[in-house]
């Protein structure tokens, strides 16, 4: 196979509009996968992505129009050229144009792709075997996946980009059920190399949750002090920050424009200190150090591909700095470019510990371990709905007292900055509803207070 860097150089050669981009991305991905604490299958997957964007002058702007492939060959690019020209004849100026990038290197552009395979699991694989061993002689099923994958990213330009970045990333997802199936618990973990990922610490966390579930506590809709492990607090809060786009809020779309029009910058969302940020130097979630684009949508532009990548704070010290942008909608909102970022980061002022730490500070209120099925019901007030799944506890004088039925939950993670009764430590953490699209949060666990459940749910 062509390298992704010859491919590049092989575009670029043939193109005949005034600006062409390349992005290619090289992806494997090593997978175990179990059902009944049986591993069913294992291997390895490979896959090409081919992006070409061609860029052509209409006077003052530019048109633009892209095409996207898997597993090109050579023979393809001429193919490929032609309907990315065709795509920018047909689109006319774009609205979104910026001058492009030029002229710049980062990254070791000439360095191949190093494939993951099935040695990243050479710890993991037989920790997992002892503990399905163990879960099969205590009448517990356990069924998941392990998956690692490694991407990189080659984005070259004729105007000079040429530009590289690596993400490798694994996770683990676990659902135990015990007890003839009336028993179940879910459990997920994101690594970098498997190197950290404690099996024992997976099977007590089950292990006490299963146990939990031996006392059940029937409870009615209602406003609970409601402790979100990190997990819950990444799928509640990566969906706000996928509805800060900040040409929404200008135009009075969204939770975040301001009454009588503009944006709410510079406004108190939070009763503690909270920061939320991304950063791609952030020392354990690294990300790309520069923007790359395939098409252009509310949060990122392909005109916009190689600039540069810095911190962006998008809540400090509970104060909401800035929103979701393109440089064209800078123009238009008068606020700082500050494109979305790899990683999402939330720390609370002297937030510390872990769930079970915060277990003890709750008088009266929910665990709940697991949302999904998140929805949004008013993009005005950012008002969500879900389900709880998997284990919802009821927590009284700081001890889980047994497990609670699911519910129906109504609220948004806007209205919920103001409500927060306690923060743990920062973690690395992976959201449930949103497991593969989202892989760098790193969140707290957090007591929200009067969280709305808004209905008991007769699911399991």
């Amino acid at each position: 196979m062509i390298t992704a860097q010859d491919l590049v150089e092989k575009i670029l050669a043939r193109t005949t509009t005034d600006e062409c981009i390349v992005i290619v991305t090289d992806r494997t991905q090593a997978n175990l996968r179990w059902a009944s604490s049986t591993l069913t299958t294992n291997g390895v997957l490979q896959q090409r992505s081919v992006t070409v964007i061609a860029f052509i002058n209409t006077g003052n702007s530019m048109a633009s129009g892209a095409v996207t492939r898997t597993n090109v060959e050579e023979s393809d690019i001429d193919s490929l050229l032609q309907q990315a020209t065709a795509a920018a004849k047909a689109a006319g100026a774009a609205e979104d144009y910026a001058p492009i990038a030029k002229d710049l290197s980062l990254g070791n552009w000439q360095a191949p792709h190093q494939p993951t395979g099935a040695e990243v699991f050479k710890k993991f694989a037989p920790d997992l075997g002892q503990m399905m061993s163990k879960s099969v002689s205590d009448a517990i099923e356990l069924f998941g996946f392990a998956e690692h994958t490694h991407e990189s990213v080659w984005v070259g330009s004729k105007g000079g980009l040429r530009l590289r970045s690596d993400k490798p990333v694994g996770r683990v997802e676990m659902t135990a059920k015990s007890h003839g199936r009336t028993r179940s618990t879910w459990f997920g973990v994101e690594t970098h190399d498997f190197s950290d990922v404690s099996v024992a610490s997976i099977d007590k966390d089950i292990r006490q949750r299963l146990t939990w579930q031996e006392r059940k506590v029937e409870l009615p809709a209602g406003r609970y002090d409601t402790l979100l492990p990190s997990g819950s607090v990444a799928d509640f809060y990566v969906y706000m920050m996928w509805m800060a786009g900040a040409r929404d809020a200008f135009e009075g779309q969204s939770v975040f424009s301001k009454k009588g029009g503009g944006t709410r910058v510079g406004e108190k969302l939070s009763n503690v200190g909270l920061q939320l940020f991304s950063d791609p130097n952030h020392s354990q979630l690294k990300g790309a150090q520069f923007v790359y684009a395939a098409a252009s949508s509310p949060f990122t532009s392909v005109f916009d591909n190689g600039q540069l990548q810095k911190r962006s704070d998008w809540i400090k010290d509970g104060v909401l700095q800035a929103l979701l942008q393109t440089r064209a909608t800078s123009k238009l909102t008068s606020l700082a470019y500050t494109p979305m970022g790899e990683n999402l980061i939330m720390s609370v002022n002297d937030g510390t510990g872990s769930t079970m730490d915060l277990v003890k500070q709750v008088d009266h209120g929910l665990l709940v371990t697991t949302l999904w099925y998140i929805r949004m019901v008013d993009p005005n007030t950012l008002l969500l709905t879900g389900l709880t799944r998997d284990g919802v506890y009821y927590v009284k004088n700081g001890e889980v007292q047994g497990v609670t039925n699911n519910f129906r939950w109504n609220d948004s993670p806007v209205s919920a900055l103001s409500r927060i009764n306690a923060a743990g430590a920062t973690e690395w953490t992976q959201p449930r509803e949103w497991a593969g699209d989202v892989t760098s949060m790193a969140v707290p666990a957090l007591v929200i207070k009067d969280f709305n459940m808004s209905t008991v749910s007769p699911g399991n």
